[in-house]
C-alpha cells in the first residue's frame, strides 16, 4: 500500500532515467569503437574502387593497335575515373594516361600495398580534418593482375565528402540504435525493477508509520529473482517485527503491572517483617528457631522485589565520557563490595570462611574513555555476583591486543551450572544461584555495549568463572 507522504525522486532523479543516460552514452561509445576502422575501411575500399577502375581504363588503352589514347580518349577515361593521369607499370613496360589538366603538384603520396591497421585509421582521419582539398598520388596493385602497379592521380575532396556522408549515416544508426535500445531498457527496467522497488519503498515507509497494522505488511511476489527474494525477507522481516513489537508491548504492561505487585508486597512484607520483630521477643524456643528462618525468606523476598523495581525503572543514562585510569575504577568497585557485609555472607562468616578479597592487577598506565559511575557498576555487578556465588577472591587483569583493551574478571569460586551458562545475560534467567535475578550481568552488558565494547564468558568449571570484556582504550 502506496503511502500518500513517500516522496519518490523526480523523473531525471530515478533509476530509470539514468540507466536511459548511460544505455545512449555506452551504446554512442561502441558505435564509435565501431565507426573507427569502419571509416578507416571505407576509405580503402574508395581508393581501391579507384584503382580497379584505372586499371580497366589502361585495359581500354592496351587494347588498341597502336597502345595509345588520343587526347578525346583519354580525357573520357580520365573522366569516367574520376583522375588526373594514370600510370601503369609492370616489368619495363609503362602506359600513361594524361590529360590536358594534369596538376602542378602532388600534396601526399599513399601507398595501399604498405599500409597498416593503424596507418589507415591515421590516413582516414587526416582526411576527415582537412579543410582544403588535396591533390593524392596513390600507389597500388589490381587485385586481377598482381604484380602490375598503378598509379593515379586524383583529388581529396570527393573521397572527403562520401566519407562525411558515411559518418552522418553511421551516426543518425547510432543515434537510432541508442535510442531504440535505451527505450527497450527503460520499460524493461521499470516493470522488473523500479515498479517493484517503489512498492518495497512504500511498504517500507508505510510500516514505518504504523507497525502494529498487519495490513501494512508487504505481500511479495512469487518472482524466483533477487527482488522477489528481497520482496519475501521484507515480508518476513516485518512479521517478526511486528510481533517483537507487540510482544514487547506486552511485556511492558506486564513490567508495569508486575512493579504495582512487587511495590503492594514489599509494603505486605514491610510489614510482615514488624511482626517478625516482635515474634522475635518471644521466650518460646520453637518461636526462637523459626523466626530467624523466615527473616532469611523475607530478605530475600524483599531483595527480588527492590532489583526488579530497579530494572523496571531503570534507563541507561546518556554517557559522559572521561579519560580515567581502569585500575582506579577497579579500586573503587573493590573498596565497596569488600566493605559489603551481605546476608548470604552471615553463614559463611559462622563457618570461619577467610574474608573475601579483590586482586586488582590493572596496570596503572591503562586508560580508557567512560562514564566511570557506569562502568564501576559493571565490575561490581560482576564481583558481587561472583561473592554471591561461594568465590572467596575476584582477580581483575587488564591488556592490549589487537588495539583493543581486553579486561579479564576471574573468580575462584564453584563455576556456574549449565542451566546459567544457557540463559546467560537474560534477566529472571541467568543467575548462578538460587533465589537470583541474573539482572546484575545483564546491566553489566548493557553498560559495556553502551561503551561500544562486549562482554562473554570466556571459562567456567570448577576451578571458578572467568568473564572477559572487550572495551576500547583511551
Amino acid at each position: 500500500m502506496a503511502d500518500k507522504n513517500l516522496h519518490l525522486p523526480r523523473a531525471y532523479q530515478s533509476l530509470s532515467a539514468r540507466l536511459l543516460v548511460l544505455t545512449v552514452v555506452f551504446v554512442m561509445l561502441a558505435e564509435l569503437f565501431i565507426y573507427t576502422p569502419s571509416v578507416a575501411r571505407f576509405r580503402k575500399a574508395y581508393l581501391e574502387e579507384r584503382i580497379v577502375r584505372a586499371h580497366l581504363a589502361t585495359l581500354a588503352v592496351e587494347s588498341m593497335p597502336d597502345r595509345a589514347a588520343d587526347s578525346a580518349l583519354g580525357r573520357t577515361l580520365l573522366k569516367n575515373t574520376d583522375t588526373y593521369a594514370i600510370t601503369l607499370r609492370q616489368d619495363d613496360r609503362r602506359i600513361l594516361i594524361a590529360g590536358g589538366e594534369m596538376p602542378p603538384r602532388v600534396d601526399a603520396v599513399y601507398d595501399l600495398r604498405r599500409n597498416s591497421f593503424w596507418g589507415w585509421i591515421e590516413d582516414a582521419f587526416m582526411t576527415l580534418t582537412q579543410s582544403e582539398n588535396r591533390i593524392l598520388q596513390i600507389i597500388g596493385e589490381t587485385p586481377k593482375r598482381p604484380g602490375v602497379q598503378i598509379d593515379i592521380y586524383l583529388d581529396e575532396g570527393p573521397m572527403r565528402d562520401e566519407m562525411l556522408a558515411f559518418s552522418h549515416r553511421i551516426f543518425q544508426l547510432s543515434i537510432v540504435i541508442s535510442l531504440f535500445t535505451a527505450g527497450l531498457l527503460y520499460v524493461s527496467l521499470m516493470l522488473l525493477i523500479v515498479r517493484p522497488m517503489r512498492r518495497v519503498t512504500a511498504s517500507m515507509e508505510s510500516f514505518r508509520r504504523a507497525p502494529e497494522d498487519e495490513t501494512r505488511i508487504f505481500q511479495p511476489s512469487d518472482r524466483p529473482d533477487e527482488i522477489g527474494i528481497a520482496q519475501r525477507e521484507l515480508a518476513v522481516m516485518q512479521q517478526e517485527l511486528r510481533l517483537a513489537l507487540r510482544q514487547k508491548d506486552r511485556l511492558a504492561m506486564l513490567g508495569a503491572a508486575v512493579a504495582k505487585v512487587n511495590h503492594d508486597l514489599r509494603n505486605s512484607l514491610a510489614t510482615a517483617m514488624l511482626i517478625g520483630d516482635r515474634l522475635a521477643a518471644s521466650d518460646d524456643p520453637d518461636v526462637q528457631r523459626l523466626v530467624p528462618r523466615m527473616f532469611r525468606a523475607m530478605d530475600k523476598a524483599v531483595n527480588l522485589c527492590s532489583q526488579t523495581l530497579d530494572y523496571a525503572s531503570a534507563t541507561m543514562p546518556t554517557l559522559t565520557l572521561t579519560r580515567k585510569p581502569l585500575a582506579e575504577i577497579v579500586r573503587m568497585a573493590g573498596e565497596t563490595l569488600t566493605q559489603e557485609v551481605p546476608e548470604a555472607e552471615t553463614a559463611a562468616a559462622e563457618a570461619d570462611r577467610p574474608p573475601f578479597t579483590w586482586k586488582n592487577e590493572v596496570p596503572a598506565t591503562i586508560e580508557v574513555m567512560t562514564d566511570a559511575a557506569q562502568m564501576l557498576r559493571v565490575f561490581e555487578n560482576l564481583g558481587r555476583n561472583a561473592r554471591e556465588a561461594g568465590a572467596g577472591s575476584v582477580r581483575i587483569a587488564a591488556y592490549l591486543e589487537s588495539g583493543a583493551l581486553i579486561v579479564e574478571v576471574a573468580d575462584d569460586g564453584p563455576g556456574m551450572p549449565d542451566k546459567a551458562t544457557e540463559h546467560l545475560f537474560q534477566p529472571f534467567a541467568g543467575s548462578a544461584r538460587e533465589g537470583g535475578t541474573g539482572l546484575g550481568l545483564v546491566i553489566a552488558r548493557e553498560v559495556v555495549h553502551a561503551h561500544g565494547g562486549d562482554i562473554a564468558l570466556a571459562r567456567t568449571g570448577g576451578d571458578g568463572t572467568v568473564f572477559r570484556l572487550r572495551l576500547h582504550p583511551a
